[in-house]
């Protein structure tokens, strides 16, 4: 009897639109301007809706255009997940179990670029700001690289530092790729310098004869010029499940081409 009353009483008030998430909870996406009372009594009201109807996350995508209704919301048991430039995103765990809703994400990525012409040269840049600003240290592209266009052809290794960037993980990837164009057109706000340097003039650097990472980036730089070093490749793949293409990334060379549907 008490259920059927909370439930008629439910309907009395309107419920904020939201759809069912994969997991077993509701995803709220607000667009249009609302007053902070208003949507405090239809939080509340959607809220004992979905306990009744044994959902488990909530979750709220509020633009930045609807900021007032952040501190009713955190009021209510919600708390940040996670924010973009045009929106900040809420959640609120509703029964009373562990809590499964996931992190916001954990990582940022950075790319580092072995680019290789016909004579065995390296591309390679002095940075405008940085650390390396004003050192005259060579080193490879990293980041997001403007310098040369190039085809991507393998991932070659990668390393992962801990709490690195406001306590994300830090995941660098090291890639070949092919150059397209060999004149340099260097971006001027982050590169000071670029050029193509033989393999020997950048492994003589003493920056690079000390530093960890930049010893196995000068290994792995002759390794590929001598074609002794297999990468992983990208391989297209498609889910049955309907999701859009992505790829896998792995070393094709220890697989049996016969028993495979994959073609490197």
């Amino acid at each position: 009897m008490e259920q059927m009353l909370v439930q008629n009483a439910v309907k009395k008030v309107q419920l904020l639109p939201a759809v069912n998430d994969e997991h077993g909870g509701v995803i709220i996406e607000l667009e249009k301007p609302m007053d902070p009372n208003v949507f405090h009594n239809m939080l509340r009201s959607s809220l004992r809706q979905w306990k009744l109807q044994g959902k488990k996350g909530v979750w709220i995508t509020l633009p930045i255009e609807l900021v007032n209704l952040v501190e009713t919301a955190v009021k209510e048991g919600f708390w940040y997940h996670h924010a973009e430039p045009h929106y900040l995103m809420l959640v609120y765990w509703i029964p009373k179990t562990e809590n499964t809703i996931p992190e916001n994400a954990s990582h940022r990525v950075g790319i580092g670029a072995i680019v290789l012409n016909e004579k065995r040269e390296l591309l390679v840049v002095q940075e405008s700001s940085g650390k390396m600003k004003g050192t005259g240290i060579w080193k490879i592209p990293t980041g997001v690289v403007e310098e040369i266009d190039t085809e991507f052809l393998e991932v070659l290794a990668f390393s992962q530092m801990h709490k690195s960037f406001f306590g994300k993980s830090d995941l660098f990837f090291i890639c070949m790729m092919r150059p397209l164009m060999f004149n340099l057109q260097k971006q001027d706000l982050e590169i000071e310098a670029a050029q193509w340097m033989s393999l020997e003039e950048y492994a003589a650097q003493p920056f690079v004869l000390k530093h960890g990472i930049m010893r196995y980036i000068k290994d792995l730089c002759f390794a590929k010029a001598g074609g002794s070093y297999p990468g992983f490749t990208p391989v297209p793949i498609k889910s049955c499940f309907g999701d859009p293409m992505s790829y896998l990334y792995f070393n094709g060379d220890g697989l049996v081409q016969e028993t495979s549907a994959i073609h490197l």
